[in-house]
């Protein structure tokens, strides 16, 4: 069974280039095409947003419909296909519930149907199986949206023919969204009362379309290693601490990957010139040109310490904004790139204009902006308070740019500070969720940048990490097959 292909059906609810809010959208646009790629047969299915439209390329709407069972009545939708890479997109044409300005919500606040939209996305991915005919050996489900993806296996589908022999995984990339809704919405979902119970999907009187995710597929994986020991604890695991320490040899660490061709500085349009570890002299060229762009004093010599964020207190944005007198206090210069909670963009808009030619923040999110940041930086900084796998790092490094994180998650999966012995450095770590403890980390890494030769060790070999999804897509390959041996036995 080990090199045989498999059929993989992919639920999410966002994928790049299609549509994306975070981490998730990379996560799901890179992994079906590496999995593809080592043989299997994998098909992804998602709805078909309105911002969809400018960003699927060729789609071909089905002539057919597909029935959809929902809430004792069955609803009609109509289903186009794409593609993502070789990779058989499918998207759920139901305009009453996705053609909206907003993936989940407007304005900060969550669409009031969000449990039909995604509980329809859960249904309908798998209905859409028998009209595409295919039976797929795994189905992959991520994140709340598509939670009740094993739920609908478990309780309705189980005696079907059609997945008679299929296996269920569930990967969670961000345990503090959890899709909590009434309980009075698994009438609309078609599902029974009773699973309104604190061993199925209620969650503090409500019901959590994570925990039915958790609760009930074959598997269920995380997105770091160090992220699926830490949310068994009450600290990081939000109130599921224990019904995952109950699953505890079912659950599974699988670090992420990076695009190693969307994310290369040999070869980025987006910057002023390109570089790799055998020529770095375009890493001073970028440096030089973000500092005229950003309106920086242009110094050579000043190391640029960059954050590229969601302005979110997951982030340890208000580490930064504590620390603001002290961080400037050194000779540094400071670039952040990032939107999201007014008070934070308030604070860093006029804390920032307290600093011309030292500080630049931009309020906004812009791809390209954020290529040259991290070319053109010196040091990359991650405070977070958690972070289930970060993306940030792992581009960082690719582009010679030192991460400074705290030990969480997957930044302490993916960073190996000086201090450890055990493998050659390629950033800096701090442990304690405190100002002081990301100053004593900055003057560490301002230490070493002074020391030339020490500097390019550690930066040279953060660039030539493999972090492809090659070695992601190995892992779940290996898993998928643990969970259809489980089944068969």
């Amino acid at each position: 069974m080990r090199n045989t292909p498999l059929n993989i059906l992919m639920v999410a609810s966002e994928a790049a280039p299609f549509a994306k809010t975070g981490g998730l959208a990379d996560v799901v646009g890179a992994l079906p095409q590496a999995l593809q790629a080592q043989g299997h047969d994998v098909r992804l299915v998602m709805p078909w947003y309105r911002s969809v439209r400018k960003n699927s390329g060729p789609v071909r709407k089905n002539r057919s419909s597909l029935a959809v069972p929902m809430g004792g009545a069955v609803d009609t939708v109509a289903f186009r296909q794409g593609a993502l890479g070789a990779v058989p997109v499918y998207f759920i044409d139901a305009p009453e519930l996705y053609d909206r300005a907003g993936l989940y919500g407007e304005e900060g606040q969550d669409y009031p149907d969000n449990a039909l939209r995604f509980g329809l996305l859960s249904r309908a991915a798998l209905e859409l199986t028998r009209k595409i005919s295919f039976v797929p050996d795994i189905v992959h489900a991520h994140d709340w949206q598509a939670g009740l993806v094993p739920v609908y296996l478990n309780q309705h589908l189980w005696r079907d023919a059609h997945f008679a022999k299929t296996g269920s995984l569930f990967s969670i990339h961000n345990l503090g969204y959890q899709g909590q809704f009434a309980t009075e919405a698994l009438v609309g979902l078609g599902l029974d009362s009773s699973l309104a119970a604190p061993d199925r999907l209620e969650y503090f009187g409500r019901i959590s379309l994570l925990k039915g995710g958790i609760r009930y597929a074959d598997r269920i994986s995380t997105v770091s290693p160090t992220y699926c020991r830490e949310i068994q604890t009450p600290e990081f695991g939000m109130g599921l601490d224990g019904l995952l320490t109950s699953r505890q040899t079912h659950l599974h660490g699988i670090l992420n990957g990076l695009d190693d061709d969307l994310w290369s500085p040999a070869t980025d349009p987006a910057l002023p010139e390109n570089y790799s570890t055998s020529n770095l002299r375009g890493k001073a060229v970028c440096k030089a040109a973000l500092q005229d762009e950003l309106g920086l004093q242009p110094d050579p010599a000043v190391p640029i310490v960059a954050m590229v964020t969601r302005l979110d207190s997951q982030k340890g944005i208000d580490l930064l904004i504590d620390t603001w007198q002290t961080l400037l206090d050194r000779k540094i210069q400071l670039v952040i790139l990032g939107s999201g909670a007014p008070d934070y963009e308030r604070a860093l808009t006029t804390q920032g204009q307290a600093y011309p030619g030292r500080v630049a923040f931009s309020r906004r999110f812009d791809d390209k902006l954020a290529r040259r940041i991290y070319a053109g930086s010196d040091l990359f900084l991650m405070p977070s308070r958690y972070e289930p796998c970060g993306l940030g790092q792992l581009i960082a490094l690719r582009y010679g740019c030192v991460p400074l994180v705290r030990a969480t998650g997957g930044l302490a999966d993916t960073i190996v500070d000086p201090c450890d012995r055990t493998a050659p450095a390629n950033g800096f770590l701090f442990q304690e969720q405190t100002g002081t403890a990301l100053i004593e980390g900055l003057d560490r890494a301002l230490s070493t940048y002074h020391q030339a030769k020490a500097w390019q060790t550690l930066l040279r070999y953060g660039m030539q990490q493999d972090f492809s999804w090659q070695r992601a897509a190995a892992a779940y390959s290996d898993l998928y097959r643990r969970i259809l041996s489980d089944r068969s036995g």
